[in-house]
């Protein structure tokens, strides 16, 4: 059955037209053009389809488009620009922590929910913010770097 569903995402409004039952991530690449969040594993445990929810980290291939609605959303292009990138995203490009960048999304969204909570995180806090974050190429030290870099550049919005 189609419903229409109010979203606010990156702080514009959207009317979409959706099956029930659908999950956010289909509805914010399939409808609205955001390339951020990636599909990798459809089951919440890799990461890479990771928004913020009203400031959390969530993973959005399983979270139904209704449940998202009257919330805000947030996705990776919601951060910044290409001209002005977010202190997060710049810090990772500073430290050129990424490879193939399929994990980056869920690597910078969660860590953007971790510097939003904690400004100045340890080490260890990174660790375990980042614990759900699945990455093949082993960039993981240098993801760690930049958001250490973040850190002290003030990344927190």
């Amino acid at each position: 059955m189609t419903k229409a569903v109010h979203l606010k995402v990156n702080g514009q409004v959207h009317d979409v037209s959706v099956e029930s039952g659908t999950m956010l991530l289909y509805v914010l690449r399939d409808q609205l053009g955001l390339h951020g969040p990636k599909f990798g594993c459809g089951l919440s445990q890799c990461g890479a389809c990771t928004i913020h929810l009203d400031g959390q980290a969530v993973r959005s291939c399983v979270l139904p488009v209704e449940a998202a609605e009257g919330h805000a959303i947030t996705t990776l292009e919601g951060l910044g620009t290409i001209d002005h990138p977010d202190p997060l995203q710049q810090a990772f490009i500073d430290e050129q922590a990424v490879q193939c960048g399929y994990c980056i999304n869920g690597m910078i969204m969660s860590a953007k929910a971790l510097l939003n909570t904690n400004t100045h995180p340890t080490r260890d806090d990174i660790k375990q913010a980042l614990d759900g974050n699945l990455c093949r190429c082993g960039t993981h030290m240098r993801i760690v770097r930049a958001i250490e870099r973040a850190s002290k550049a003030g990344a927190a919005a």
